[in-house]
């Protein structure tokens, strides 16, 4: 429902909360006249965007997982756990409330009150609303970013993850790969499959920490482990007496030479990924929405830095610089370029804005792998 359905729907006192809000003068005893100064006053171009931009990084971050949600009503316990995850410094304070910030939003207008008996105790977010927030705040977002003209040279990725999950099944299956106690391939087994692929990678040094991002990525680089990860969950390989093999569904994988689609690889990254980083589908759409055009990587990263929560050593600029960019090329979804000038510069790719742009997961659709 949009804003004035809400209105229509809400109580005498919370119209009164809400023009107190935006300073409407009409007679608060008039339910008509309060809905209809609301609208004239709060929909106001002006009066709209200056509210948004006197938002905290900690308002913004829990209006952004609103937007990012399919949905349009939450419980208190969901809007209590997102206001919760949207302050990153846990310093305790007596004064700090998170249902402060949903009372600001129902004051707002950002937020109302089921009007059903089915749907009393659930909060919604009026949907003109939800575009209207998308779209200044993606105008918000450009101006902290610094645009560039095309680089002289670019890396793009394209289909080669996908390739390299083909190369990785042929490589399974034409030799042995015996598994340690651990269940991971041996170097010298390792080595060989790595060196196959069309994008190379170092093997993880001994001591290094990692966590978090799937189930052998404590033993494989980066892209490996999601490869390998992504094998796994799809049932394509089994460890089984430790020997790494093909599945059934693997060996016929090879047979019809079908490859993975992108959207399913997608998916699977998003699952997979959101266990340390619970927003990283919102991340995604920001990268497709805000870089159509050449951006330089430093100013999106210090942008995305403030919606991404750091993740034990994890540092919020290098989640978003290794965990998200360097995927998202890897998955073809953007290009990478250096510029004399510049520096690094990213664009999202067409094949990437469209797989983006595609895919929406429910918020609670995550890949656990054991």
């Amino acid at each position: 429902m949009n804003l004035a359905d809400m209105l229509s729907y809400a109580d005498i006192h919370d119209l009164g909360r809400i023009a107190h809000t935006y300073e409407c003068e009409c007679n608060g005893h008039s339910k008509n006249e309060l809905i209809q100064s609301i609208l004239s006053t709060a929909m106001r171009k002006d009066i709209f965007e200056k509210h948004i931009q006197s938002l905290s990084m900690e308002n913004i971050r829990f209006l952004n997982s609103l937007l990012s949600d399919p949905r349009n009503a939450f419980s208190m316990e969901e809007l209590i756990a997102r206001v919760g995850q949207s302050r990153f410094q846990k310093e305790e304070s007596e004064t700090w409330n998170p249902r402060d910030m949903i009372l600001k939003f129902k004051k707002l207008g950002w937020l109302f009150n089921g009007y059903s008996q089915q749907t009393k105790y659930l909060f919604h977010v009026p949907s003109d609303l939800k575009r209207r927030f998308r779209d200044v705040l993606a105008n918000q977002f450009r101006q902290e970013l610094m645009k560039t003209e095309e680089p002289t040279v670019y890396r793009d990725e394209q289909s080669l993850l996908v390739d390299d999950i083909q190369h990785f099944l042929t490589a399974v299956a034409q030799q042995e790969v015996p598994l340690t106690t651990d269940g991971a391939m041996y170097k010298r087994q390792l080595g060989q499959v790595l060196s196959v692929l069309s994008v190379q990678e170092e093997m993880v040094q001994k001591g290094t920490w990692r966590f978090g991002y799937g189930r052998m990525f404590k033993e494989y680089p980066n892209r490996f482990s999601f490869i390998y990860d992504y094998c796994y969950y799809h049932q394509l390989i089994s460890e089984h007496n430790f020997m790494l093999r093909l599945t059934e569904t693997g060996i016929a994988r090879l047979v019809e030479g079908k490859k993975e689609p992108l959207a399913d690889v997608y998916m699977f990254w998003l699952r997979l990924y959101k266990n340390p980083i619970p927003n990283i589908q919102s991340i995604s759409g920001w990268v497709d929405r805000l870089c159509g055009q050449w951006v330089t990587r430093q100013s999106l990263v210090e942008l995305l830095s403030k919606l991404v929560k750091p993740f034990y050593y994890d540092s919020s600029e290098s989640i978003v610089e290794q965990r998200i960019l360097q995927m998202m090329m890897h998955l073809g979804l953007i290009r990478i370029g250096e510029d004399h000038t510049y520096g690094t510069v990213i664009q999202v790719t067409k094949l990437g804005s469209k797989v983006i742009q595609g895919i929406n997961i429910a918020e609670e659709d995550k890949v656990v792998l054991f």
